[in-house]
């Protein structure tokens, strides 16, 4: 599969320590699932995930490592990964894109003034694959979009096998994509971003703080199926 910049995915608001002692707390230091905007030291990671997901299956990486880190980079608040015990095991990568249809400058540019958000990549660890977390994770990244007020939906590109799993997500087919790579040949897909983030009983709330904060997974999340 192949800017608004104040507000940063799934987060909370700050909370007081509970009053235990330092050795105790030392102990918890990674929480057991969360979702957290990526950055580049954790492109090694991103694109030892994603070599894995795509070579043994089209032969082909929707993005090298250094265009890995050129996104992780230039615009990180599209991107996300889902961390069990502080590994990565899920992750999407994406830009924001400024024409209505996709071209081969969209693999490889970032329009900060664009309102489409491109998503390049989701993959999942292998070790962790028909858990569910793809069209979880999809889904907290589509409400995280309906956060940002100049993005207006999000598009991509995947082979016709993958059509199904991305209509599950609420995608709809847009045509044959122009970008072809190798003998590989996409069809594009678009999902319309509207109206403000679904706000879970229970959950704790998602904000534009100034600072990055990650929000832990609920039970709600992880009982999903794909």
């Amino acid at each position: 599969m192949m800017s608004v910049v104040g507000s940063q995915p799934f987060i909370k608001p700050m909370q007081t320590s509970p009053s235990v002692s330092p050795g105790i707390q030392r102990r918890h230091t990674l929480p057991a699932s969360e979702v957290r905007p990526l950055n580049t030291q954790d492109a090694i990671s991103v694109f030892e995930i994603e070599r894995e997901a795509f070579i043994s299956v089209s032969g082909e990486c929707p993005l090298h490592l250094d265009e890995v880190r050129h996104f992780l980079t230039l615009c990180p608040e599209f991107s996300i990964g889902w961390f069990e015990e502080g590994r990565l095991v899920a992750f999407i990568i994406g830009s924001l894109w400024d024409q209505d249809r996709l071209t081969s400058d969209a693999l490889t540019l970032h329009k900060p003034r664009g309102s489409t958000v491109h998503i390049h990549v989701l993959a999942v660890h292998r070790t962790f694959r028909q858990q569910g977390k793809g069209p979880i994770l999809m889904w907290r990244y589509l409400q995280y979009l309906r956060c940002l007020p100049n993005v207006r939906r999000a598009a991509l590109m995947c082979e016709d096998f993958l059509i199904p799993f991305y209509r599950k997500s609420g995608f709809k087919v847009l045509g044959r994509c122009a970008i072809t790579v190798a003998n590989l040949t996409f069809t594009e897909m678009w999902y319309p971003i509207s109206g403000h983030a679904y706000m879970r009983r229970n959950s704790e709330a998602i904000r534009f703080p100034q600072h990055p904060l990650t929000l832990p997974l609920t039970k709600t999340d992880e009982q999903v199926d794909v």
